[in-house]
C-alpha cells in the first residue's frame, strides 16, 4: 500500500480548526503512516492549536474580506496572489494525493492552486448556506461533504456527500454525567445549570445581556458557566465576584464536553461545529447567531434546527429584550427541554469524520 499524503487547508477560529484535526486523526487511524500537513493563515489561532495535536502546519500570508471597513482590504489582491504563489510551492514540495479544504481564509488559495495542478480535492463545507469562495471551488472539486441537506443549490449534486460535521473525539464519545462535571468546575449537583459559550473568540453582544441581566438570571436559584472569551473576561470576573460559586467565568474551555455534560440548557451563537457538537450533546440549546457571519450562514444554521423543534433563536437585533425571556422561559419547562434534546440526538452524526476520511483515501486510490 503505497503512503498516503493528504494537506488540510483552513482555519481561523476553533470552528474550522477542530474538523479539520478530527479528519487528520480520522486519516491516521484508517491509514497509519498517513503524512499530513496543514495548510492555515498567519497570526490565526490554528498555528498555535494543530501543533498542540501533533501536526505540523505551515502559514499563508492571507486575510479574509473586511466586511465592516471596506478600506482596510486595500492590500487583499496583493496578498491573495501571494498566498497563492505560496500554496502553489507548498503543494510542489509535499506532493499530496489530495487535498481537503475545511474553510476559512487559507483554504481557498491552496484549493484553487490545487485544482489547477490537477490534483484530488474535497471540500468540507460545514454551513447550510454555502459560501462564495466554497461555491467557486465546488465546481472543479471531486467530492463535497456536507452537513446539511438540500445543497444542490450551491454543488453539482453528482458530488455531494451528506456526512455531518467533525467534532472533537471527546464530543462524540461523551461518557461524563451531570454531577461529574459539575463537581469538576466547582458547581453545585442539584442546581439547574445554564453554559453560556460565544465560540472560541467569546460574543460580544451575549456577554454584554449577560452582564446586564444577570441578577435577574440568578433569581431562579440557577447557577452558570460563562465562556466569555479574552476581550470581556476581566469584565466578566468582575462581574461574577458577587454570586460566590454560582458563576464560573471562563475565557476558553478546552474540555467542552464537560461543559455540556454539566449544562442543562446553553446559550450559543450558531456557528457550524457549535451546531454539530450541541446535536451530539443534545442540550436544549437557544441561538444568538452572529449577525456578520459571511451570507448570513449562522442565522440559516440555527433555522434548521428551529425548522425541527430542535432549538430556539434569538436574533442578535433582539437579544436585549428576547434573550433573557427565553431563557427562563425554557429553564421552567422541563417538557420542552426534553422534546428539545430527542430532536437534537435525531439530528446528530457522531462518525463525520471517519465518513470524510474514507473518502479521502477512496480519492487518493482513484489517481
Amino acid at each position: 500500500m503505497s503512503e498516503l499524503r493528504v494537506i488540510i487547508a483552513g482555519g481561523g477560529t476553533g470552528g474550522h480548526i477542530f474538523p479539520a484535526v478530527a479528519i487528520g486523526h480520522a486519516l491516521q487511524r484508517l491509514r497509519p503512516g498517513t503524512q499530513l500537513l496543514f495548510v492555515g493563515a498567519n497570526g490565526k489561532m490554528e498555528m498555535e492549536k494543530v501543533p498542540k495535536e501533533g501536526f505540523t502546519i505551515i502559514g499563508l500570508d492571507i486575510a479574509g474580506f473586511n466586511r465592516r471597513s471596506i478600506w482596510k482590504n486595500i492590500m487583499l489582491p496583493f496578498k491573495l496572489l501571494k498566498s497563492r504563489l505560496q500554496a502553489r510551492s507548498i503543494i510542489q514540495k509535499f506532493n499530496p494525493g489530495v487535498v481537503v479544504g475545511v474553510g476559512g481564509y487559507a483554504s481557498f488559495p491552496v484549493l484553487h492552486a490545487a485544482q489547477a495542478m490537477n490534483i484530488p480535492t474535497l471540500i468540507q463545507e460545514q454551513n447550510s448556506y454555502a459560501g462564495k469562495s466554497n461555491k467557486i471551488l465546488g465546481k472543479k472539486a471531486n467530492a463535497i461533504c456536507v452537513a446539511y441537506p438540500q445543497m444542490e443549490q450551491f454543488f453539482p449534486a453528482d458530488r455531494l456527500m451528506l456526512t455531518g460535521n467533525p467534532v472533537r473525539k471527546s464530543i462524540a464519545q461523551m461518557n461524563v454525567t451531570a454531577a461529574q462535571a459539575r463537581i469538576r468546575f466547582g458547581l453545585k449537583d442539584g442546581m439547574k445549570t445554564i453554559l453560556i459559550v460565544g465560540g472560541s473568540l467569546g460574543a460580544k453582544s451575549v456577554n454584554e445581556v449577560i452582564d446586564d441581566q444577570m441578577g435577574a438570571i440568578l433569581k431562579d436559584d440557577i447557577q452558570i458557566i460563562w465562556q466569555t472569551g479574552k476581550p470581556y473576561y476581566q469584565l466578566a470576573m468582575k462581574r461574577a465576584e458577587g454570586f460566590g460559586t454560582r458563576v464560573k467565568v471562563y475565557d476558553f474551555i478546552p474540555d467542552m464536553e464537560l461543559a455540556y455534560a454539566a449544562a442543562d440548557v446553553v446559550v450559543s451563537r450558531a456557528g457550524a461545529l457549535a451546531v454539530a457538537e450541541l446535536c451530539i450533546a443534545a442540550k436544549p440549546v437557544i441561538f444568538v447567531p452572529f449577525p456578520h457571519a459571511a451570507e448570513n450562514h449562522q442565522e440559516r444554521n440555527a433555522q434548521a434546527l428551529v425548522t425541527n423543534n430542535a432549538a430556539i433563536m434569538v436574533l442578535d437585533k433582539n437579544i436585549k429584550s428576547g434573550l433573557v425571556q427565553q431563557l427562563k422561559s425554557l429553564m421552567s419547562d422541563e417538557k420542552k427541554q426534553k422534546s428539545m434534546s430527542a430532536n437534537l440526538r435525531a439530528m446528530a452524526i457522531t462518525d463525520a469524520d471517519q465518513q470524510i476520511a474514507a473518502k479521502v483515501i477512496a480519492l487518493a486510490g482513484s489517481r
